[in-house]
Parts: C-alpha cells; sequence; structure tokens
C-alpha cells in the first residue's frame, strides 16, 4: 500500500494588515482604527448613537452586498442551492440592518435637531453602498450617479452595477433557460412589471416538476419582504425623529420614503399570490 494522499484546502491568505493593536485580536480587526472614527461634531450626547449605527449599516451594507453578488455568481452557473444558501444568509444580515432601527428610536425630535446643523448636506439618501443594494435589487435610477461625480471610482461602480444584471435579472435568466421565459434583456431602468413573468411565475408554482424554483421563489420573497420592512422602518423612524421637515442633503425626506416604502420587490412574486 502506498503513502495515502492528504488532500489540504488550497486558502489563499492576505498578509497580516499594517496596525497597532496591542493583541493580534486587535490587528486582525483593526480596532486601532475602528475605535477612532466615531468623532461627534456637536456635544449633543445622542449623536453619537446616530453615528455609530450609521456606520454599522454602512458596514452591514457591505455584507449584504457580498451575498446577493454571491448569488448572482451561482443563479449564473445554474445552482440555485447556492443562490439560496447566500440569499438566506443575506436575510439574517437584513434581520439585523432592520432591528438597528432600534438603536435610533429613543432619539427625540429635540435630540436630532439639537445636531442636525452639523450634518450640513450630509444625507443617508448619498450613501453609495445602499444605493448599489438598490440597483442590484433593479430599482435603478441613472440620474442619481450624478452625486458621485466628483469620486470617479465610485461612480465607475455604480455605473457598472446600473447597467448590470440586477439578482431578479439573474433569476428571470434562469427561468429563460429553463425554457419558462423568452430572454429578457437587462435594464438600466427601474424594473418594470412583465405579464410574461407573472405567467412563468404562475407555471412555477403549480408545476409539481418546478419545485426547486418555487423553492428559489419563496426565499426570493423573504428578500424583497425584509426590502419592504427596511423601507417602513426607515420611514417610520424619520417620521418621529424630524415629521415632514426637507430631509438633509436636499432629499424630500418624509414624502420619498413612504413613496419608497409602497414598491414592491420582484414585484411579480407577489401578483402571482393572487392566481393560486
Amino acid at each position: 500500500m502506498g503513502t495515502p494522499t492528504v488532500h489540504t484546502p488550497n486558502l489563499a491568505f492576505e498578509p497580516e494588515a499594517e496596525g497597532t493593536g496591542a493583541t493580534p485580536y486587535e490587528r486582525y480587526a483593526r480596532l486601532d482604527v475602528l475605535h477612532t472614527l466615531q468623532q461627534p461634531r456637536s456635544k449633543v450626547d445622542a449623536e453619537l448613537s446616530f453615528i455609530i449605527t450609521t456606520q454599522v449599516m454602512e458596514l452591514l451594507f457591505d455584507l449584504l452586498r457580498h451575498e446577493w453578488t454571491l448569488a448572482q455568481r451561482a443563479l449564473r452557473e445554474d445552482d440555485t442551492t447556492a443562490a439560496r444558501v447566500a440569499l438566506r444568509r443575506g436575510n439574517h444580515v437584513q434581520d439585523v440592518l432592520n432591528n438597528s432601527w432600534d438603536l435610533l428610536a429613543t432619539m427625540t425630535p429635540v435630540e436630532f435637531s439639537a445636531f442636525r446643523p452639523v450634518l450640513g448636506e450630509a444625507s443617508g439618501f448619498q450613501s453609495s453602498a445602499y444605493l448599489h443594494l438598490e440597483f442590484l435589487l433593479g430599482n435603478k435610477s441613472e440620474r442619481l450617479l450624478a452625486m458621485y461625480q466628483g469620486s470617479p471610482a465610485v461612480h465607475q461602480e455604480l455605473a457598472a452595477v446600473l447597467r448590470g444584471p440586477s439578482i431578479y435579472d439573474d433569476v428571470l435568466a434562469l427561468l429563460a433557460r429553463r425554457g419558462l421565459l423568452a430572454e429578457v434583456e437587462p435594464s438600466s431602468g427601474r424594473y418594470r412589471p412583465d405579464e410574461a413573468v407573472a405567467a412563468a411565475w404562475l407555471t412555477v408554482y403549480t408545476d409539481p416538476a418546478q419545485a426547486e424554483l418555487a423553492a428559489l421563489a419563496e426565499t426570493l420573497l423573504d428578500t424583497a419582504e425584509r426590502v419592504t420592512r427596511w423601507r417602513q422602518r426607515h420611514y417610520a423612524s424619520v417620521k418621529r425623529t424630524m415629521g415632514a421637515k426637507p430631509g438633509t442633503g436636499g432629499s424630500s425626506g418624509l414624502s420619498w420614503l413612504k413613496a419608497a416604502a409602497e414598491q414592491d420587490v420582484f414585484p411579480e412574486l407577489w401578483t402571482v399570490r393572487g392566481e393560486l
């Protein structure tokens, strides 16, 4: 008998990041940098909570984008199981994001108004990480790219996502490869409901042979429902802390958030339920 072959995973390790933390953990997580990023501009106690919550949300946006990108890759490889696994991990990220609004729930309008002037033109509406997610969902708008003209790298990245396929585009492409739908070209504008897509989903839900795709559809709906919850929590949080005042950065504030909360993500997955 020969010597058994031992297979070891091919792991690519990045060099250890430069850091001045006292322990390996601190250096690994770059805590020496992380804990210096909270710099309130006022003496209002509530501002620190606002800053930290915002920063946590931004990090979670990055993690959610990572999971959704993995889901897209799996969909393009016809691996619905891997796509569902990535989407489910993303669902957990979405749950934490939605619950993070609780950190701001106790902030009163008086407290927010006390430090709001130091925000200047800054607005959450300007988050490129969040806009990246909206584009991945198919909620695309080329005019929104204009605010990133001063940052060529960010502008280029968002433009690529705008013109590339959304998660739903990749799902519809999968349906087309399975013979359930004619090929649909990705759009650089907001996704519009399509009767042919609704008919394809009706077939998926009513044909036992399409159970794999029906399971994918339900996972997508879990994602869509959490997006709606996020928008509703955002709307409620703004309504509570600043009412109907115009948003910082010139946004329309409450009215824009209310309209966004009423938009369904992956719309045919909602409308087809009335046909089942």
